[in-house]
């Protein structure tokens, strides 16, 4: 099953807090909570919770039913993003993010590689028309 983003940041932020009580860790070089404040975490969580209730009716869904649950988790990230002045995403969450909706649709049965394909688009292309973070 594919891993939430947020279980792995929460991860991070637990094990930083470790390192941190322990001293094995420069308080300066500590950065998870800071990147990953708790009220991101629980917006995102809340998109995903969305998102996941949709796809055991993605199975035999049109090609049209599968893009607009992409398109509605990724406009509520999207939300999420902007909540946080446009900077709760970067390059590594944003690639967890893609990923996680990649992997969560091929796990309930979408053939993600031929649904982009037969919308002339490359299948790591599945939310670049709605993303903006």
């Amino acid at each position: 099953m594919a891993e939430r983003p947020t279980t792995s940041w929460r991860r991070g932020i637990a094990e930083e807090a470790e390192e941190l009580a322990a001293g094995t860790m420069d308080p300066e070089c500590a950065c998870m909570a800071g990147l990953f404040p708790e009220e991101l975490l629980t917006a995102t969580d809340a998109v995903l919770d969305v998102f996941e209730t949709e796809l055991p009716g993605l199975v035999e869904a049109s090609d049209e039913r599968v893009f607009v649950v992409v398109e509605r988790v990724i406009l509520a990230l999207n939300a999420v993003n902007e909540a946080h002045n446009g900077n709760a995403f970067e390059t590594d969450e944003r690639e967890e993010l893609c990923d996680y909706i990649d992997e969560s649709l091929t796990e309930h049965g979408v053939d993600v590689v031929a649904l982009t394909a037969r919308r002339g688009l490359g299948r790591y292309q599945l939310t670049d028309k709605w993303r903006k973070w």
